[in-house]
């Protein structure tokens, strides 16, 4: 290898390590050498194996270097039981949102424990690309961001693997009169329009066209809310946007509508911090009083996901395991379980405390081997408080396990439910109704099978899931997008008693 190709490679290195937030020593603990040769290999001046840089993507977990590049995949032994206790890590949506709204402050924004995931490290390359200083400390994350950013410099390609970066509009629009941002990728979901949160803004000033492949935004600084913004959908993100809109506006800005879902009330919390006052949280009414700047240096924790929460769940139920769930959000898992309990779900949980941002209420739930049946209802979700959107889909590979036919109506979706019929191939029987529904009879028999992962996030984990149950040796194909949404997803399975093996294809 030529030097300069050395010298690549090693600032490729330096990088991804610092992504998982490991030392030099750490590293080479892992790969069994000594921190100096770490050292050398990230200066460029040592030379590299093709087995060396295929150890290195595997310690890693990084297709950047690893060997060809190539995907990473799942094997999995099922048909075995669960036991012992897991944390559910912080939430990945109120994660993205946050890291968002830190474009709103000029001081110095530390989130704690935020997830490192793959939805997450996108936008961290947007953010260092327009001038964001980007550091992990542990498991916290440092950002200080320039006097200015330089959005010519913008990742595109980073920015068009998320669909968070549509939430760049609303705080954005306060800092350049003209922009331009990627369209938004992310889940394969269907058309999901932007136009709400095109409606959203507007009554700050703000014109979007979107041509050749992008968003160009213009802003008339001489416009401001007169009255209510009442939004047209009540979705999270169109919600995030108003209130990120509203925090630079120095004036009161009500919003109706409003989701009142996790995420958002983690973004309210995280406001608060930056002096930006918001009444009505947990409710569809905001009341938002701005400030025409932010500049203080704010230390925050998002609360636990429970969509995680969730998928731990539908993990013990579905293997017939007990394990303890610690630090579940109780507040956004209630419809879930009383709809479980409905089910034959038996499970104890412990009293209530509190998350480290002082609000969001926590418990312990300990699962129990049960013999569930079909619910009476179609099983369906609704906004907050309802069953949440994105725990919808657990309850297809739940429904699996239960006596009895269940229907499931994915009505946000255009197509997620299709993905669903992959849980056929492992065993179960669903059938497609049209593309929002789908009826689900059980139990099933499991089998093991080799599936790609379907471009969906939660599709994708309840397949994973599902392979846990199936006796013999499944493969899952492709699983970028479960690490989009899911931190060492199937390692802490494996701290559970499940046999998953990450690999990719030399």
């Amino acid at each position: 290898m030529t030097e300069d190709y050395l010298s690549r490679i090693g600032k490729l290195i330096r990088d991804a390590r610092k992504h998982r937030g490991w030392t030099q020593s750490q590293l080479a603990e892992q790969l069994g050498t000594s921190q100096s040769a770490v050292n050398r290999i990230e200066r460029g001046h040592q030379n590299l194996s093709l087995e060396m840089l295929a150890r290195i993507g595997d310690a890693l977990d990084s297709e950047i270097v690893s060997l060809g590049g190539g995907p990473t995949h799942l094997r999995v032994a099922g048909g075995t039981t669960l036991s012992g206790a897991i944390d559910v890590k912080s939430s990945k949506n109120a994660g993205v949102a946050l890291l968002c709204a830190s474009l709103l402050n000029r001081g110095r924004t530390v989130l704690r424990k935020v997830a490192r995931i793959e939805e997450v490290n996108r936008l961290l390359e947007v953010l260092t690309s327009i001038g964001v200083k980007t550091e992990w400390v542990g498991d916290d994350l440092e950002l200080t961001p320039p006097d200015r950013f330089d959005l010519d410099r913008m990742d595109e390609e980073a920015a068009r693997r998320t669909r968070s970066i549509i939430m760049f509009l609303g705080p954005l629009m306060h800092r350049e009169s003209r922009f331009e941002l990627p369209y938004a990728g992310g889940c394969d979901l269907g058309t999901r329009t932007v136009e709400p949160h095109m409606s959203a803004l507007r009554p700050f000033g703000l014109e979007v066209k979107a041509t050749e492949g992008s968003y160009h935004a213009y802003v008339d600084e001489n416009v401001s809310p007169e009255r209510p913004i009442v939004l047209t959908e009540r979705g999270d993100t169109v919600t995030e946007n108003a209130l990120m809109a509203a925090a630079l506006h120095d004036g009161v800005t009500v919003i109706r509508n409003a989701s009142s879902n996790y995420m958002v009330q983690d973004l309210c919390f995280f406001l608060d911090k930056l002096g930006v006052r918001v009444e009505g949280i947990g409710t569809t009414t905001l009341r938002v009083r701005g400030r025409s700047e932010i500049n203080v240096d704010v230390d925050y924790a998002p609360s636990e996901d429970p969509i995680e929460a969730m998928s731990l769940l539908a993990a013990a139920i579905v293997t017939q395991s007990e394990i303890t769930i610690r630090r579940a959000p109780i507040e956004f898992l209630e419809i879930e379980l009383a709809l479980l309990e409905e089910m034959g779900f038996l499970y104890e949980r412990s009293a209530e405390y509190f998350a480290q941002n002082g609000h969001t209420r926590l418990v312990d739930l300990t699962t129990k081997p049960s013999q569930l049946h079909a619910p009476l209802d179609k099983i369906h979700p609704m906004p907050f408080p309802g069953l949440n959107i994105d725990n919808l889909p657990f309850f297809a590979v739940i429904a699996a396990t239960a006596t009895g036919q269940t229907l499931i109506h994915d009505w946000v979706y255009d197509n997620r439910a299709i993905y669903l019929t992959d849980l056929t191939k492992l065993g179960a029987q669903v059938k497609l109704l049209d593309p929002h529904r789908v009826m689900v009879e059980g139990p099933t028999r499991w089998r093991g099978a080799e599936i790609m992962c379907p471009p969906a996030l939660r599709p994708a984990v309840v397949i994973l899931l599902a392979m846990l149950a199936a006796k013999g040796t499944s493969v899952l194909r492709s699983v970028y997008v479960i690490n989009r949404g899911y931190q060492d997803l199937a390692e802490r399975l494996n701290a559970l008693g499940a046999q998953i093996e990450t690999f990719r294809d030399i």
